[in-house]
Order: C-alpha cells, then structure tokens, then sequence
C-alpha cells in the first residue's frame, strides 16, 4: 500500500508540473499575442490623388472622430508620393497609411506595413461614369483621351504623350502599362510619358490639350465635373483595364493584434455615420471598408513584375 501512495504521490506531482508548464505555455503564447506597440497617439497619412491641399482639407476632420473612438490624440497628414509614406511607416513615423494597392505591396515587402482593412466603392456603370448601387471592393483604371482626337483604340498610342502618376500608383500606371506591354506598347520606349500629382489632373492635362491621354482611375472625371459639367463628353475613355484590388487602410507591421481590432472598429464605426462617411467619400469615394488579408493582393505582385520591366523600377 505505501508503494501504491508514493506511487500516485509521484504521478500527482507529475501532473502538476506538466499542467504548470501547460499554463505557462498558454501563458506565454497570450503574452506574446498581446504585445507590441500601442500608440499614445496615433500618426495617419494619406497619398495625393488629386491635389495634395485639396486633400489634406477634406481629411482634416477626420482626425477628431478617431480621437473620440480610440481616446488618444490623432494627427492627419498628406504625404508628397506614394513612395514618402512608405518610407515613412517604415521608419515608424507614420502608424496608419490610407495606401493604394501597389504602395501596400511595396510597403509589406519592406515589412513596414500590413493591411487592415480594404475599401468598399460603388461600383462605377459606362456610358457616363455614374456610380450603381452595388459596392465593390474592386476597381479600374481606365486611358482616356480627348474627343474628336485621333487615337481611338490603345493601339493607336505608340508615339503619344501621356500623362501618368508615380510609377507605384496601380491605376495611374502598373495597371494600364502592364497591359499595354503583353498588347505590344512598352510606355516607357514608345511614348513620352508626363508625370502629373492627381488624377484630375491628369484628365485636366488632356482636356487642355497638354497631353494626348492619360491613365485614370475609372472614373477621375468626375473630379473636375465640378467646374466642369461637360467634361464627361469633351474627355472619354478608349481603355479599360482588368480589375484592381481597391485601396488599404494599412498599419506598422508592429502594432498590437488588440489595438488593430480596435483600430479598425473604429474605422468602420466612423464610415457608417454621416459626418464620418462624408469625409471618406469626399477624399477617396470610399463608402465604407471591410477586414482583408495579403493573399488578396497577390494580383497586384503579378502586374507590378510586368510593368517594372517597362521602367528602371526595381
């Protein structure tokens, strides 16, 4: 009998370290889910679209209603490019980036950023550019031109002036230069490419007879409906691409699993009121956003390779 109680004294001792070891394991693997940076106040960047000033005014405000859900102090910048946020997220100076498809890409290959959230837009109808009813997370880019001009397909572009955005931007350049180089039309050797900052001026630099075309996002003209109301008619698309992943919302690839879930909550709680839904329709024309995943930008690793063998872009 003493042997069988020395024997089970032994097996309860067992049990015991093996379910402490258990505990701190679990322990362990909690501790290391809950750590990582939580901002005491928090850094969010936007890219220029259009014009850098028009943007920062129209996202201004949407600092305060950040602060009122996550109780910290929250700053809203514009960055110069595409290029300047990464950089920025990356060396930790920027915590949340607002980055279109490429600049995610580029930004989680440095390991400065992932993607938190993606954006929803109505879904664009042609003839006319209107928005339909139905959201998408999905968009296009699209080349356009001015009527009455000799180009009326993209096989009529070799030898033209073009207007184009940063070489990372996935609608004012990797989507329809890929594109054109599996037709035959390598941009960067058959045309004269112009660099403009926004893409209503790139369909300003057509309308005004600057350049011969530009590539767009579907559908840029409506940016300068505004002043004016027949741009629709005097600037049309010849082109449209394959569809692009729509815009990130994209955080430091060190913040904290907690304050990513309570970062995008806020988010989506900020789109689905009104003050909050104004501000993000009138900077990008989102109209609200949705949790995503790398895997979904996958697409945008294949286009980027065909259009960097179009520029010195690496």
């Amino acid at each position: 009998m003493k042997i069988w109680k020395k024997l089970a004294a032994s097996a309860l001792v067992l049990v015991s370290v093996v379910g402490l070891a258990a505990c701190s394991g679990k322990g362990s693997a909690q501790a290391k889910q809950s750590t990582g940076y939580t901002p005491k106040s928090l850094n969010v960047q936007f890219v220029p679209s259009v014009q850098a000033n028009s943007i920062e005014a129209k996202a201004k405000p949407l600092a305060a209603l950040l602060k009122k859900q996550l109780g910290i102090p929250v700053k809203v910048t514009v960055s110069t490019d595409y290029n300047s946020i990464v950089e920025a997220m990356s060396s930790k100076q920027v915590d949340v980036g607002f980055l279109p498809p490429d600049g995610y890409v580029q930004a989680h290959k440095q390991k400065a950023a992932d993607a938190l959230l993606q954006a929803e837009r109505y879904k664009i109808v042609q003839p006319g550019g209107r928005n339909s009813t139905k959201l998408t997370s999905e968009y296009r880019s699209m080349i356009v031109v001015k009527k009455g001009a000799s180009i009326k397909s993209y096989k009529d572009l070799k030898g033209k002036k073009i207007a184009v955005q940063d070489v990372t931007s996935s609608s004012g350049y990797i989507w329809p230069a890929a594109e054109l180089k599996e037709k035959g039309i390598n941009i960067s050797k058959d045309d004269t490419l112009v660099n403009v900052k926004g893409h209503d001026q790139g369909v300003l630099s057509v309308l005004n007879g600057d350049t011969d075309a530009a590539f767009v996002f579907e559908d840029a003209r409506n940016l300068v409906k505004k002043d004016d109301p027949d741009i629709m008619s005097k600037v049309v698309p010849i082109y449209f691409t394959k569809p692009i992943p729509n815009d990130t919302i994209s955080v430091r690839q060190d913040m904290s699993a907690a304050f990513r879930k309570k970062l995008a909550a806020a988010f989506i709680k900020i789109a689905h009121t009104k003050k909050g839904h104004a501000i993000i329709s009138s900077v990008y024309q989102h109209e609200g956003y949705v949790h995503t995943k790398d895997s979904n930008f996958n697409i945008v690793r294949k286009y980027d390779k065909i259009a960097a063998s179009t520029t010195n872009k690496q």
